[in-house]
């Protein structure tokens, strides 16, 4: 396993939607693995294929920090939310920005697991935060996205997302 090097926001890739995962392979466990570690070794608690620079449609989470809990997300769909809430979030692609964000409480969410193994997850709490967030990433969404314009302009210029066309 080998540590990633971490996109930045404005950096392109953090900006598209990303591709499907065509088949679950060795190609694919291997990256969500590596994702994984580089995950922990930047103490985060979720972590986006183009996040490394990898413009598919994968995550890796671990809301507990429990080594072998992971969840290993390909293809995900957030088919449901219903609840609001707001949290401090922070993302490893816009490094050292906290802002309270508007989430659902409660979300189901479909996809494959890293076996290739269809699965669908009903969830709250820290973990429904963590799969939209990760979710959005696959979109060419950040979290700064999600702030209303007003917000946006108040912050640093240098963390103010530039438009992605």
């Amino acid at each position: 396993m080998s540590l990633l090097s971490l996109r930045v926001d404005p950096d392109p890739v953090l900006c598209r939607p990303a591709q499907p995962v065509a088949r679950v392979d060795e190609e694919i466990r291997r990256l969500a693995q590596d994702m994984i570690e580089t995950m922990y070794a930047n103490d985060g608690i979720g972590l986006a294929a183009p996040q490394v620079g990898r413009d598919l449609q994968l995550f890796v989470a671990s809301p507990t920090r429990e080594r072998g809990r992971e969840l290993v997300v390909v293809n995900p769909v957030l088919e449901a939310a219903r609840g609001r809430n707001s949290i401090v979030e922070g993302c490893l692609s816009v490094p050292q920005v906290w802002e309270k964000v508007p989430r659902a409480t409660w979300v189901r969410l479909r996809g494959l697991d890293g076996t290739g193994t269809p699965f669908a997850l009903e969830t709250e709490g820290l973990l429904a935060i963590v799969l939209q967030h990760e979710t959005d990433h696959l979109q060419g969404r950040l979290f700064l996205d999600r702030l209303p314009w007003w917000h946006r302009r108040r912050l640093p210029r240098l963390t103010r997302r530039r438009a992605c066309a």
